[in-house]
């Protein structure tokens, strides 16, 4: 695997963690906790394209791939930062 498309997958995931945590105030980590949070759920969310026979790059990282690439990170610290708000809030209840 190239490093280039995880860095975009990871910075992707930081910022959807974050946009994520704006959108969604009550389940938000704080900005830290949402990009923490984020990264780790873009990384993931990046590694699921390849199964789901969505290309990720490779060695040429031409604007589709980038797009594909920052799309699936994004949503995938979304999603991991909405998943991690409601367990911390559903615990604190």
């Amino acid at each position: 695997m190239d490093i280039l498309p995880l860095i975009v997958q990871l910075a992707g995931g930081a910022v959807g963690g974050n946009v994520a945590g704006g959108l969604m105030k009550k389940f938000s980590l704080g900005t830290i906790g949402n990009s923490i949070v984020g990264i780790l759920g873009g990384g993931l969310g990046g590694q699921l394209l390849g199964p789901l026979g969505l290309q990720t790059g490779g060695a040429s990282m031409d604007i589709g791939s980038i797009i594909t690439n920052i799309l699936g990170g994004g949503v995938g610290g979304g999603v991991l930062m909405a998943i991690i708000g409601f367990i911390k809030k559903a615990m604190k209840k």
